[in-house]
């Protein structure tokens, strides 16, 4: 999913009303949003948290110092793990540090659900369905997955 589409799907997800115009720099296509009140945002979780401010619930960046920690460690693993590799060796990895890390948890941070597990899944959407795993197979991740509910 390309990180204007994401963005616009948080936006959504958020109760945002749609407006933002999103561009792309750069030969890694980074999101870019011109925001009315100042300069550019550049970078898809900078972008990411400055919309959940904007919707008014921070609690989905945290709400401890260590919560805070965990969804910027997570956020940047998206961007330096996720975004970039797509070889099967690299995505195998990566699902399997997600599986580890979410054996005994519900989302990323224990059991709040936060902004980084809105972005984790939707870089690795496409990867968790081409891998057809079940969660019967125990692939965590793919129970993480479920937490989501149905996709609109």
């Amino acid at each position: 999913m390309a990180a204007a589409a994401e963005l616009t799907l948080l936006e959504k997800s958020l109760g945002l009303s749609k407006g933002n115009k999103y561009s792309a720099q750069g030969e890694r296509q980074i999101p870019v949003l011109q925001t009315n009140n100042g300069p550019s945002l550049t970078g898809l979780t900078t972008i990411a948290a400055h919309l959940v401010k904007q919707a008014n619930k921070e609690y989905l960046l945290g709400s401890t110092p260590e919560e805070k920690a965990v969804v910027q460690q997570w956020l940047e693993y998206r961007v330096t793990r996720v975004d970039g590799h797509s070889s099967k060796d690299d995505i195998r990895a990566v699902l399997k540090d997600l599986n580890s890390y979410l054996e005994d948890k519900v989302y990323l941070t224990g059991y709040n659900f936060t902004l980084a597990d809105i972005l984790l899944y939707y870089g690795l959407h496409r990867f968790i369905e081409a891998t057809h795993a079940r969660p019967e197979e125990g692939i965590t991740c793919v129970q993480w997955k479920v937490c989501f509910g149905p996709e609109d």
